[in-house]
């Protein structure tokens, strides 16, 4: 051959023409399973998985390089790689009839099992602290943890890992290091009732403060031990006989007063009165006896999860029963995984981990939802199946979520047809004094076989945590000269909670006797237009003081009716009287823009007030 053929042949090789389907590439037959993963694919097709979770990238769909690929992308995917591809459905593992039918019944449902006495095995308590936000809830929790831990154990605490164990009387106690009663509550909404004993730290100088009541109407909502901690003794002005006798307005009372409540005095800063806290917690262990089976499947609960930079996807499991190990596969909510690695505590790598045991999980497809159920499978592909059948429920759902007044219709059928029936109800009103007076003539109403419990009653607006600590225990929220911001709104819409509203006190008493006797529908139902925060106040010949605001949220209309708040209170109602842009007069502002506000007849209006726009329209009653 001469080197001019031998030139063209090199070029050739170097250069080949791009291979076609109808040309030099041959079609290939390929017979796969359903919910096959690109890291499994990616070698039939003589691809890399990375290449895969790229190609379903550009067919619109995230797809992990563990996780399963869609169906009807596995086709397409067989016409871009050139192959004829037959989707077979998964043969079921041997020991199980039909694991989708499995996940299809199990999904969205509660937990139960039911464990042999003899299978039991003691375990340390999940201990909760909760208060206000300045009574050293946070200073305690370092406390106990920097006097417990030994600090060159693997490297000290090197990952915040959201709960921690110490060591008592060479007993565990685990404590969930993510205080306050909104993680707590937000918990008990997706039905993680992790929390065996709470801590409620209460300052000897200042008493009770609406987030310690808070905390006390979440606590006995849950029903379980309440140790109250007073807190700050070091301080001149420390008073725990005042705590204790406040505590007695609550149904909470001390054993110091004849009650069965203990309460414990220390200093968070000195740590003087901790040793004894622990002690106390211990103790409260020992009589409520807390056991779990370790033997089987590990079960628990997702406390925190994130996404970190060198771990990927990780969560923190409180592990409730079983024994959960290193390579187990797993399903939370919609993610499901294998355990690749855990961490205690104090960033040590661990094999193991018993009832109760909290520790950082590596493996996930994707970053679960806090509080979601956490549970260890015979396979990945049942666990997957699982977390497949989740998503579908949620998409399901989120179709449809019923909306307050069906919530309230379905109470009200409860009502009337339940021989022993219990309307639950948190109480907000304006002054202490209004309170008292809602409490007393609350508790004198009354039915055969019906009876009211008020779920929890403070002063002020009606709160974000109102609308969670109602829909955990299914109360109506009623308000007395106050009125929801707008994130309890929202959350209220959102959730389907009931809030109802009342300016004249026996109206409040009459509607809740109505619906106590299961016969009440609303037959007037008030649209919030939108709210404006005032920002300045301008006098104005004639027309006395305008306010000069902000539109928040919805729009401001001239002639609406409106009231307005200072704090959460109503402190007026009436209507919109006139309404400007700049110099001229309009109808409506929207969100987003400023305006100058008049209300009629009132001209007490302050910077930081709040005033809402809104409409009533009459119902039929049902």
């Amino acid at each position: 051959m001469d080197a001019a053929s031998t030139d063209e042949a090199t070029d050739a090789d170097e250069t080949p023409e791009p291979a076609t389907k109808s040309e030099e590439a041959e079609l290939i037959e390929l017979t796969v399973t359903d919910g096959i993963t690109p890291e499994e694919f990616g070698p039939l097709v003589d691809q890399t998985p990375a290449a895969i979770v790229g190609a379903l990238i550009g067919l619109g769909e995230m797809v992990a390089a563990n996780g399963p690929i869609p169906v009807e992308a596995i086709e397409l995917l067989g016409e871009q790689y050139n192959a004829v591809i037959t989707v077979e459905q998964a043969e079921a593992a041997e020991g199980d009839d039909d694991e989708e039918a499995a996940a299809e019944s199990a999904v969205g449902e509660r937990r139960t099992y039911e464990d042999d006495e003899a299978d039991l095995q003691g375990r340390p308590p999940v201990v909760t602290v909760m208060g206000h936000v300045d009574h050293g809830k946070t200073t305690l929790l370092d406390k106990i943890r920097s006097t417990n831990v030994v600090s060159g154990e693997a490297g000290g605490i090197t990952q915040h890992i959201g709960a921690y164990q110490v060591t008592v009387n060479g007993n565990l106690l685990t404590f969930l290091d993510t205080p306050g009663h909104e993680a707590f509550t937000a918990l008990r909404a997706r039905g993680a009732e992790v929390t065996d004993i709470v801590v409620l730290v209460v300052a000897a100088d200042d008493g009770l403060m609406p987030q310690t009541i808070e905390a006390i109407s979440h606590s006995k909502a849950a029903g379980v031990p309440i140790i109250v901690a007073i807190n700050k003794m070091d301080l001149p002005g420390a008073d725990p006989n005042q705590v204790r006798a406040q505590l007695t307005e609550y149904e909470l009372v001390a054993e110091e007063l004849g009650g069965d409540i203990t309460t414990v005095e220390l200093s968070a800063i000195t740590g003087e009165g901790i040793d004894n806290l622990l002690e106390v917690i211990d103790l409260v262990a020992q009589l409520e006896e807390f056991k779990a089976n370790p033997e089987p499947l590990a079960s628990g609960v997702v406390i925190e999860s994130q996404r970190d930079k060198g771990m990927g996807a990780v969560a923190t499991i409180i592990v409730q029963r079983g024994t959960l190990r290193v390579r187990d596969p797993f399903v939370a909510g919609t993610v499901s995984g294998r355990v690749r690695a855990m961490r205690d505590h104090t960033g040590a790598m661990v094999k193991e981990a018993p009832p109760s045991t909290p520790v950082l999980v590596q493996g996930w497809d994707d970053v679960p939802t806090a509080g979601d159920p956490f549970d260890v499978k015979e396979s990945e592909r049942e666990a997957r199946s699982l977390a497949e059948a989740e998503r579908q429920r949620e998409k399901d759902d989120s179709v449809y979520m019923p909306t307050a007044r069906e919530r309230l219709e379905a109470l009200l059928e409860q009502l009337r047809t339940a021989d022993e029936a219990e309307l639950r109800l948190i109480i907000k009103a304006d002054a202490h004094g209004s309170l008292e007076a809602l409490r007393e003539s609350i508790a004198k109403i009354g039915r055969q076989g019906g009876t009211i419990r008020i779920t929890h009653s403070a002063v002020g607006a009606i709160s974000e945590n109102d609308v969670s600590l109602a829909e955990v225990t299914e109360s109506v929220i009623v308000g007395f000269n106050v009125r929801p911001d707008g994130k309890a709104r929202r959350a209220a819409e959102q959730q389907g909670i009931e809030i109802r509203t009342y300016q004249i006190i026996y109206e409040l008493l009459e509607e809740i006797e109505a619906l106590l006797v299961g016969r009440l529908a609303p037959d007037e139902v008030e649209q919030v237009l939108g709210s404006a925060e005032v920002r300045e106040v301008f006098k104005v010949p004639r027309a006395g003081n305008i306010a000069g605001s902000f539109i928040t949220e919805g729009e401001m209309r001239r002639g609406a009716k409106a009231r307005l708040l200072r704090d959460g209170i109503v402190v007026y109602t009436g209507e919109v009287s006139s309404l400007r842009r700049f110099k001229d007069d309009v109808r409506n502002v929207a969100s987003g823009f400023e305006c100058g506000i008049g209300l009629s007849n009132f001209n007490d209006i302050k910077e930081g007030d709040v005033i809402e726009a809104f409409e009533v329209r009459e119902v039929a009653r049902t």
